[in-house]
């Protein structure tokens, strides 16, 4: 519940992005599942923003950053964080500035 209280207050200060889940009430706290909202981003095809997606992840991923945070194939392009117990609220917070910086670096 930690990890997902610090992800909600990124989200609400964060004007790019969005849960996935519309009903608070179904956010997940151990598979956090984020949608961007950005017009540059939404006004791409499908195809477009998992390919955004897939370079951002790549950013991510060639910084150590993050590891496997794409979307699952059957939700729309976006951002999958792991907020289960395994992680703590502390690798979350210095997750989120990178989120950010790659999402910049993209578009």
């Amino acid at each position: 519940d930690e990890n997902l209280a610090v992800i909600k207050d990124w989200v609400t200060k964060t004007d790019w992005l969005e849960f996935l889940a519309e009903d608070e009430k179904t956010i997940s706290n151990t598979s956090i599942c984020l949608n961007i909202t950005d017009p540059r981003f939404t006004a791409l095809t499908e195809s477009e923003q998992r390919g955004e997606i897939k370079s951002i992840c790549a950013l991510l991923e060639a910084e150590e950053a993050a590891f496997d945070i794409n979307a699952y194939k059957a939700a729309p392009a976006g951002l999958r964080i792991w907020g289960g117990a395994t992680v703590s609220s502390e690798d979350i917070k210095t997750l989120l500035p990178w989120i950010e910086w790659a999402f910049n670096e993209v578009t």
